[in-house]
C-alpha cells in the first residue's frame, strides 16, 4: 500500500494559513499538511530528500523567493514536472494567472474574500487533489 503523501501548503500570511489549514482538516483528509511560509522553503520541502507532495497549494506573492519562481523550479526539474501545483492566491491581475498557466500550473485559484467560500475553495481543492485526482505514476 502506498503511503499517504503530503499537501504542501505555501503561504506567508498567517490569517491565510490558519483558514486554509481549517478548510483542509474540515474535509477530513487522511494526508499531512506541510507548511512553507516563503518561497525558499517551499523549494527545501520539494527538493527535500523525503516524498514529494500529492500537490502544492502555492500562494504567488511570497518572500524570499516568489510563487512564479517556485512554480519555474518545480516545472524545471524532470523529478517534479508533473508535481500538481495549484496557485491559490489573492491576486487577480491578468499577468499573474497568465504567467502561472504559462508556467505549467495545474489550477490557478483566486483566494475569495469572504471566509466561508474561502474556506469551502479549499476544502474542495484539497479533496479533488489528495483523493479524486490520480497521480502521475512517474512522481516517486
Amino acid at each position: 500500500m502506498t503511503p499517504v503523501r503530503s499537501i504542501l501548503l505555501v503561504e506567508d500570511n498567517p490569517d491565510d494559513e490558519r483558514l486554509t489549514l481549517r478548510a483542509l482538516r474540515r474535509g477530513h483528509l487522511a494526508n499531512p499538511i506541510v507548511v512553507a511560509r516563503n518561497g525558499e522553503e517551499a523549494l527545501q520541502q520539494v527538493f527535500g530528500s523525503g516524498p514529494l507532495p500529492c500537490v502544492v497549494l502555492l500562494d504567488l506573492k511570497l518572500p524570499k523567493v516568489d510563487g512564479l519562481a517556485v512554480l519555474r523550479q518545480i516545472r524545471g526539474s524532470d523529478r517534479t514536472r508533473l508535481l500538481p501545483v495549484v496557485v491559490l492566491t489573492s491576486s487577480s491581475e491578468d499577468r499573474d494567472i497568465i504567467e502561472s498557466y504559462s508556467l505549467g500550473a495545474n489550477s490557478y485559484v483566486r483566494k475569495p474574500v469572504n471566509i466561508d467560500e474561502f474556506t469551502e475553495a479549499v476544502r474542495q481543492l484539497g479533496l479533488y487533489w489528495a483523493l479524486i485526482s490520480e497521480l502521475p505514476p512517474t512522481l516517486p
